[in-house]
C-alpha cells in the first residue's frame, strides 16, 4: 500500500517493498555472497560488502540531518575500495545512480538519494598521523573529533572545525568543504589538503601523493585530463572570467564546484583533487585525505559580549575583525533564549532579561601569554573606543568550554525546541562583513513578512557567514508556496549584497537550482563541463549541487509526525551516533527515532503491513541491542536519552507474567543473587562445552533476550555482601555509608584479586575513615536490573526498600552513600527520583561514587609503595554521565606514571547482562578500543564497574579490575 501525501513532501510511510532481484544482482556484482539478503535482525558483516533492500534497513539509512527525505532502493555498506569501484561499475551497467554517505550530518540534502546508497562510515576509519603530527592521513569514515584526539598529543589539530565535529566525518567535511568557527578560508579542507586519493565514476583510482599522479591521470583518463587543462586555459585567458572567479572565492563559498582550482593549480590532477573538495559526492569517492595539520594555540581567552540588539552587534564586527579575533560567533535574541532555557547553559545568561538582545562569542588565541595579553589589550581598547559593552574574557578552561558548549549545540538545540510536528530548515549564507548588519536587518523583515516568527540568526560573524533557522509545517495550507516565495526573496537579497547562497554547508539540493544565478551562465557552463568530464553517465548524486529542475528544492521535503516526547525533539542531527555502542552491529539512536517516526506515519496512513514489518525488525535492532547506557544523551544537544524510549518500549512489551517475575525477584533478591553466584561458580567446575551447550539450548528454547549466554571468560560467583557487613563496621566514627553493589556479589573478582568492595573496605581502614554498612544489604539493589528491562513494578518495589534502608543507615541523610560500581551510583540517583517521602516530597540523600570518594577522602591519607609501569583506563558510560572520570584519572595517576585512556574509548555495551544476552553487541562496541589496548602493551587494566570490567576482559584478553583494587594493592605496607 502506498501512502498519500502532499505534493513536494516525503511521507515516511511511502516506502516501497524491497526489490529482491536488485539485491541479488548487486550482491553478485560486489561478490557479497550468493545474492541472498540477510534479514535486518542479523548481525552485520565486518568483511565484504553488506547489501540490503529490506524496508527497515532502507528506512534507517535514508535519514540525515537535512530537511529532505529520500529512501534508497538499496543500501550497500562498503568495506573496501574494490566494493566502491564494483558498485560504480554496477551503476554504469545497470543505469542506476549512487549516493555516497558517511556521517549523515549534512544539512542541505546531499547525503540522501532514492536509488543506491553506499555507506562508507563503517569500514573507512583509519587515522595515520605523522610522527610529529604535522600531517595526518585519514579515511572518510573517521570523525573530526576522533582525528583531533589522535593529534592532541602533538599539539596539533585539523583545520576545519565544524560545530558538528563530534559526528561530522572527514569524508563529508571534505566533500562539502565545511569550515567552522575559526578556520575561515585559510584552514579549510581546500587549503590544508596535502594530497587526495579518490575513485572516479569509471573506476580509476587517483592518488595525488604519488610522484607521477598527473601522468597517471593522463594515461588512465586522457579525455578528462585534456578537458581539465582546456578549461584551465580558457578561464586564465579570459580576464573577466578569472576576475569573477576571484570575486566568488574571496571568502567562504560552497556553491557549485570550486572553480578557483583552475587558478590555484596547474596540473590537471591537482585541479581535479581540489575540485573534489566541495563536490558533494558528485564527482567521485574520497577514499583517503592527507592534511597539513594546524598548531593548537595553547593560550586562549573567550568572552560573551551582550549587545542591546542585532544591529549593534553586527555594526561592531569590522572593529573586532581588525583586532585579530580567532572567532567571532553571532547569536540573536532567539538563540540566547534557547541558551537560557537549557538547564545545562542557563547560568551563562542568568542575569540577563532578554528582549531584542544579541551577543558575540569572541575568542582570542596566542602561542604564549604575552601574545594573548597583547591581543586582549588591543581588543579592550578598540571595543571601548567603539562604545561596545563590557568585554570580560575568561582563560579558565572549564568556563571557556561551557561557553562553547552553548554555541556548538545551538542549531540542534534551537531546532529541538521547535513545535512538535514541524520541520527545521537551516540556511547558510555569507556576505561581505561590512554588509552583514543591513543583511541581517533585511532578513528579519523577511521573517516578519512570511510569518516565520520563531526564526533565529547565528553564525560565524568574522567571515560574514551566518546561519538562520526557520521551522515549517509542510502539511499546512500554503506552506510550499510560502517556502518558494521566501527562498526567491532570500536569493535576491544575498546575491544583491554580493554574497554567496552557501558558505560552508554545501549546495546540496536546497540551492542547486540557483547555482547558475550566482555564477552566471559562462561559469555555470564550466561546472557542467566538469561534471560531464568526470561523470558522463551522471551516476553520482543526481539532483545535488546542480539541477535542471527550477523547483527541485521544494521536492522530497521531510515530514515529521508527532510520536512521543523523546522522538519529537529529535532533529536527526546524528550527534549521538559515534558514541552509541550498537552503531556498527545494528542501528543508532537517530535511527531508532527514525523507525518510530516511520511507524507512526505508517499507522496514520493505514499502512499496517509496513508498520508490522518495521515492528518485527525493531525488536532486535532497536530494543534488544540498545545498551540503554545514556551515552547518546551526553552528545545530544537537546539531551534526548534514547535509552528512556527503549526502556519504555520494553515496559510495553513486558507481559503481566514478566512483570510478576520482576516483582518476585525484587522480593527475594538475596536468594536470587546467591543462586546466580552459585551457578557461576558451579559452571567454572564443569566442562566448558557442556555448560555453553546447555545455555545455548536454553536460549534457543526461551529466547536470546531472556537467557544469558555462558562463556568461559565469565568469572566465578562472588561472596555475600553480609560478609562485607560483618567485616566493615569500624570503631572510627562513620564518615559514610558503604553500599556494596550486588553485581560484585553475583560476579566474583578477577582471578587473584579481592574485588572492589573488599578493596574499598581495606582502603577506608588504611586511611582511618570509618564506614557503616546498611543492614540486610544482600536484599538491596539500586534497581537498575529492573529499570533497564522496563520492569517498572519490580523497580518501584526495590527502589522503595533500598532508599528506606539507606535513609536509616545514613542517619536521615547526614552521611553520604558510597557505592563501588559506577552504574549502581547512577542507579541509586534514579531510585531517589522514583521514591517520595510521606508528604510526597523528594528524598534527599548524597550519593557518591567510590572513585570520587577515594580520590577526595582516602588518597590524601594513603601512600603508594610502588607504581605500575603503565595503566590503561576504561571509563564507563555511567562514570561519564556522573562526571567521575576526573576522579578515576586522579587515582590512576597516583598508581602509575603512565595512565592512558584510549582515543577510541567508548561504551563497552556489556550493560549489565546485555553483553551476555547479545555478545555481538559488546564484540562490536569494543573492537576498536580492544585493538588500541592490544597495541599499547599496558601492565595494568582498570575500570570502575564490574560488568564493564568483564566486557573489556573478554574483548582484550586482559584482566580488567576496579581501580580501587589496584590502589589497594599499591598502598599495602
Amino acid at each position: 500500500m502506498q501512502a498519500t501525501h502532499l505534493e513536494g513532501t516525503a511521507d515516511r510511510a511511502d516506502v516501497k517493498a524491497g526489490d529482491r532481484a536488485l539485491a541479488a544482482s548487486l550482491r553478485a556484482a560486489l561478490g557479497a555472497g550468493d545474492g541472498a539478503v540477510p534479514p535486518a535482525s542479523r548481525e552485520r558483516s565486518t568483511t565484504g560488502a553488506d547489501v540490503s533492500v529490506d524496508v527497515f534497513d532502507r528506512v534507517v539509512a535514508g535519514v540525515d540531518a537535512s530537511h529532505f527525505l529520500l529512501t534508497p532502493a538499496a543500501v550497500v555498506r562498503a568495506r573496501s575500495l574494490e566494493d566502491v569501484s564494483a558498485a560504480f561499475r554496477y551503476a554504469h551497467s545497470h543505469h542506476r545512480s549512487i549516493t555516497l554517505r558517511s556521517g549523515g550530518t549534512s544539512l542541505s540534502g546531499q547525503a540522501s538519494g532514492d536509488d543506491l546508497l553506499i555507506d562508507v562510515r563503517g569500514a573507512f576509519r583509519d587515522i595515520r598521523p605523522a610522527a610529529d603530527g604535522s600531517t595526518v592521513v585519514v579515511q572518510p569514515g573517521a570523525t573530526i573529533r576522533q582525528v583531533n584526539a589522535r593529534l592532541l598529543r602533538h599539539g596539533r589539530k585539523l583545520g576545519p572545525d565544524p560545530a558538528s565535529e563530534i559526528a561530522a566525518t572527514v569524508g563529508g567535511v571534505v566533500a562539502n568543504n565545511s569550515s567552522g568557527m575559526a578556520c575561515g578560508t585559510d584552514y579549510n579542507s581546500y587549503r590544508t589538503m596535502r594530497s587526495l586519493k579518490f575513485v572516479l565514476p569509471g573506476g580509476t583510482v587517483v592518488d595525488t601523493s604519488l610522484p607521477d599522479a598527473d601522468g597517471g591521470l593522463a594515461g588512465a583518463e586522457p579525455a578528462l585530463h585534456a578537458g581539465l587543462a582546456q578549461l584551465r586555459d580558457e578561464i586564465r585567458a579570459d580576464p573577466e572570467l578569472a576576475t569573477e572567479v576571484l570575486r566568488q572565492y574571496r571568502g567562504k563559498n560552497t556553491m557549485g564546484y570550486g572553480l578557483n582550482s583552475f587558478l590555484d593549480f596547474d596540473a590537471p590532477a591537482e585541479i581535479l583533487a581540489h575540485l573534489m573538495v566541495g563536490s558533494e559526492g558528485s564527482l567521485g569517492f574520497i577514499a583517503e585525505v592527507e592534511f597539513n595539520t594546524v598548531q593548537i594555540s595553547p593560550y586562549a581567552a573567550t568572552a560573551l559580549v551582550i549587545f542591546e540588539d542585532l544591529e549593534q552587534a553586527t555594526r561592531i564586527l569590522p572593529v573586532l575583525v581588525d583586532t585579530g579575533a580567532a572567532t567571532i560567533e553571532l547569536m540573536d535574541a532567539a538563540s540566547l533564549r534557547v541558551v537560557q532555557d537549557d538547564s545545562a547553559t542557563a547560568d551563562i545568561l542568568d542575569q540577563v532579561s532578554i528582549l531584542s538582545h544579541a551577543a558575540l562569542l569572541i575568542e582570542y588565541q596566542g602561542q604564549n601569554e604575552d601574545e594573548l595579553g597583547r591581543l586582549l589589550g588591543d581588543a579592550r581598547a578598540a571595543l571601548a573606543a567603539a562604545g561596545a559593552p563590557s568585554f570580560e574574557p575568561t582563560t579558565e578552561p572549564k568556563k571557556r568550554a561551557h561557553l562553547w558548549h552553548a554555541r556548538k549545540g545551538l542549531y540542534a538545540a534551537i531546532a529541538g525546541a521547535r513545535r512538535p510536528g514541524t520541520t527545521a530548515l537551516l540556511e547558510d549564507i555569507a556576505v561581505p562583513v561590512p554588509l552583514l548588519a543591513p543583511t541581517c536587518a533585511s532578513l528579519q523583515r523577511l521573517f516578519a513578512e512570511y510569518g516565520y516568527d520563531d526564526a533565529v540568526i547565528f553564525g560565524h560573524a568574522k567571515d560574514g557567514n551566518i546561519h538562520f533557522l526557520i521551522t515549517e509545517d509542510f502539511t499546512s495550507a500554503g506552506a510550499i508556496g510560502r517556502q518558494r516565495a521566501f527562498t526567491e526573496d532570500l536569493v535576491e537579497l544575498v546575491l544583491g549584497a554580493g554574497g554567496t547562497l552557501k558558505a560552508e554547508h554545501g549546495t546540496g539540493r536546497i540551492m542547486a537550482p540557483f547555482v547558475e544565478r550566482q555564477f552566471g551562465p559562462r561559469l555555470y557552463r564550466v561546472m557542467r563541463e566538469v561534471k560531464r568530464l568526470c561523470d558522463p553517465d551522471g551516476i553520482l548524486n543526481p539532483g545535488v549541487l546542480m539541477s535542471d529542475d527550477a523547483e527541485s528544492h521544494l521536492a522530497h521535503l521531510k515530514l515529521t509526525p508527532v510520536v512521543e516526547p523523546e522522538v519529537d525533539r529529535c532533529v536527526e542531527c546524528g550527534y549521538c551516533e559515534p558514541v552509541c555502542p550498537s552503531r556498527d552491529v545494528t542501528i543508532t539512536p537517530r535511527q531508532r527515532i527514525a523507525v518510530r517516526r516511520a511507524r507512526a506515519a505508517a499507522s496514520a496512513s493505514g499502512n499496517l503491513a509496513l508498520d508490522d514489518e518495521l515492528a518485527r525488525a525493531e525488536t532486535y535492532n532497536s530494543v534488544e541491542t540498545c545498551a540503554v547506557d545514556g551515552m547518546c544523551q551526553t552528545a545530544c544537544p537537546v539531551s534526548i536519552n534514547t535509552g528512556d524510549l527503549v526502556r519504555r518500549l520494553r515496559e510495553q512489551d513486558a507481559s503481566r507474567a514478566t512483570q510478576a517475575v520482576g516483582r518476585a525477584a525484587a522480593a527475594q533478591w538475596a536468594p536470587v543473587t546467591r543462586v546466580a553466584a552459585t551457578a557461576l561458580t558451579v559452571a567454572k567446575w564443569l566442562p566448558a562445552p557442556a555448560v555453553r551447550g546447555a545455555s545455548d539450548a536454553a536460549r534457543f528454547v526461551l529466547g536470546t533476550d531472556v537467557v544469558p549466554r555462558w562463556t568461559a571468560d565469565l568469572p566465578a560467583g562472588g561472596t555475600r555482601r553480609a560478609g562485607v557487613e560483618l567485616a566493615g563496621e569500624s570503631e572510627t566514627p562513620a564518615q559514610a555509608v558503604f553500599f556494596a553493589s550486588c553485581v560484585g556479589s553475583m560476579f566474583g573478582p578477577a582471578k587473584g584479586s579481592i574485588g572492589a568492595a573488599e578493596a574499598f573496605r581495606r582502603l577506608c581502614a588504611r586511611a582511618g575513615v570509618g564506614v557503616v554498612i546498611p543492614p540486610s544489604a544482600d536484599a538491596l539493589c539500586c534497581g537498575t536490573p529492573w529499570k533497564s528491562k522496563g520492569l517498572t513494578e519490580g523497580f518501584a518495589a526495590m527502589a522503595e526498600r533500598t532508599v528506606a534502608a539507606l535513609i536509616a543507615a545514613s542517619d536521615g541523610g547526614r552521611l553520604p552513600i558510597v557505592t563501588d560500581n559506577s552504574s549502581c551510583t547512577e542507579g541509586l540517583l534514579h531510585a531517589l527520583d522514583k521514591v517520595r517521602g510521606s508528604a510526597g516530597e523528594s528524598v534527599r540523600l548524597r550519593v557518591i561514587d567510590s572513585v570520587d570518594f577515594a580520590a577526595a577522602e582516602l588518597l590524601p591519607h594513603l601512600r603508594v609503595q610502588e607504581q605500575v609501569a603503565s595503566i590503561v583506563l576504561h571509563p564507563t558510560c555511567a562514570s561519564t554521565r556522573l562526571g567521575t572520570n576526573d576522579g578515576l584519572r586522579v587515582l590512576a595517576d597516583a598508581v602509575s606514571g603512565q595512565a592512558v585512556v584510549p582515543d577510541s574509548w567508548g561504551c563497552c555495551g556489556f550493560a549489565g547482562d546485555r553483553g551476555m544476552l547479545h555478545p555481538e553487541l559488546t564484540a562490536s562496541a569494543t573492537r576498536d578500543e580492544a585493538a588500541e589496548v592490544a597495541a599499547g602493551g599496558f601492565e595494568a587494566h582498570a575500570s570502575c564497574n564490574r560488568t564493564c570490567e568483564i566486557g573489556m576482559s573478554r574483548a582484550t584478553g586482559k584482566e580488567y579490575r576496579h581501580i580501587l583494587e589496584i590502589l589497594e594493592e599499591r598502598t599495602r605496607a
